[in-house]
């Protein structure tokens, strides 16, 4: 795959994917939430056991490596189709609160 990878690209194409499927109705943003909820959990299930240090070189094993990213895919799916379904851009939500971050937090 040599798509460009950017976040408009990529929201486009999970849109696609849902109105393929006719999956629309089902992309509320309670049920966005709530998917998003569950793939986080998932991700966490990883590493719920692990000490910090296993935590650290999780990626080291090829099929954990696997799990783990797929997990990440699906975390960010959801949260870009959130974003898309209620009209915020993730990018500039993130400049915004590392701005108000900055400025909460500030370097000593």
């Amino acid at each position: 795959m040599t798509q460009d990878l950017d976040l408009a690209t990529l929201q486009r194409r999970l849109a696609e994917f849902a109105a393929a499927r006719d999956w629309q109705p089902y992309h509320t943003p309670k049920n966005l939430v709530s998917a998003l909820s569950v793939e986080a959990a998932e991700l966490v299930e990883i590493f719920q056991w692990l000490t910090p240090e296993e935590s650290a070189r999780v990626m080291d094993d090829p099929d954990t490596a696997h799990r783990v990213t797929d997990e990440v895919a699906d975390v960010l799916a959801y949260l870009l189709q959130l974003c898309e379904v209620l009209g915020v851009d993730p990018l500039t939500a993130l400049a915004a609160k590392i701005d108000r971050n900055e400025q909460r937090f500030p370097a000593p």
